[in-house]
């Protein structure tokens, strides 16, 4: 399946990008994600905790940047994953754009995701999958504002070591749940308006 999400950042993108490019520092804005080894400056080993209803599921797995363009700010990463209870895959590709907006940037993410095994039945039935990326998407954006505004807020001498933020908590399935529900009525709703 294949969706769309974006989110802006607080700053130009040339200052934007090597931020984004920075995995390690990234990664805990991200719910329930962690980067546990880096193998070499494009490839990184990693694990994320996500909730597709009222299933719990962590994946563990590796993230790739296949293409990195710096001049015209895209990127695209492969990531495989497999849940550490044997209950499917994950492998997905997306491909990233920044692009001016304002006064910092707005970044466009095309995501191509292939769920298999038991994973897959999970995330069937009123777009809970998309619903997913987009809080996930939503949270991460917020968690990357704050840590971009703490550390312009600190500025801290050379002196003083930069500190990690701390990881971000995987989503809440029952807020989720709730969201998708919503979404499927208004959804209902606004179709019957229109026809």
């Amino acid at each position: 399946m294949e969706f769309d999400n974006s989110f802006e950042v607080p700053l130009r993108p040339a200052d934007a990008w090597p931020l984004l490019m920075d995995i390690r520092r990234i990664a805990p804005c991200m719910p329930g994600a962690e980067v546990t080894d880096v193998i070499d400056d494009t490839t990184y080993k990693g694990r994320i905790a996500v909730r597709l209803g009222p299933v719990a599921l962590a994946f563990a797995g590796v993230i790739k940047f296949e293409e990195l363009d710096a001049v015209n700010y895209t990127a695209r990463v492969k990531a495989q994953g497999s849940d550490a209870k044997g209950r499917g895959a994950a492998n997905a590709t997306a491909s990233f754009r920044l692009e001016p907006a304002g006064s910092g940037s707005k970044v466009l993410v095309h995501t191509d995701l292939a769920l298999s095994g038991a994973v897959a039945q999970y995330g069937r039935g009123v777009g809970i999958i998309q619903a997913t990326a987009a809080s996930i998407m939503t949270q991460f954006a917020a968690n990357l504002k704050s840590q971009i505004v703490d550390q312009k807020a600190a500025a801290p001498s050379a002196q003083e070591p930069v500190s990690q933020p701390q990881a971000a908590r995987p989503i809440s399935g029952f807020s989720l749940m709730a969201k998708v529900i919503w979404n499927a009525v208004v959804r209902l709703f606004t179709g019957r308006r229109m026809a």
